[in-house]
């Protein structure tokens, strides 16, 4: 059995337990306030940290290309409140027009 096939089962079987922890987490606890706070929080560092790799990293450099002007778009856009998709097909314009034209 090979080193990646051993990584695979182990990782499943940990997810598998702290699935099943998960669940046996009384709901107590799951009810306060702090809990809550916390937990409403974690997918926005989530997202956050994915874009902000996606966006400002290649391998192992730090890189600004056309994926920071559609970033910067993007941001425009959500400030001036418009639709999803204006927003996903705006910032795409942006990024695809810098990618054409200056890089």
């Amino acid at each position: 059995m090979s080193q990646s096939w051993i990584a695979v089962i182990g990782s499943s079987a940990i997810c598998y337990a702290l699935k099943y922890l998960g669940t046996a987490i009384p709901h107590s606890w799951l009810e306060n306030a702090r809990f809550t706070r916390i937990n409403n929080l974690i997918p926005i560092a989530l997202l956050t940290a994915l874009v902000s790799v996606n966006s400002f990293a290649n391998k192992t450099k730090l890189i600004l290309d056309q994926r920071v002007l559609g970033l910067a778009a993007a941001i425009l856009l959500l400030s001036l409140k418009r639709s999803f998709l204006t927003v996903v097909l705006g910032s795409a314009l942006v990024s695809a027009l810098a990618y054409k034209f200056i890089f």
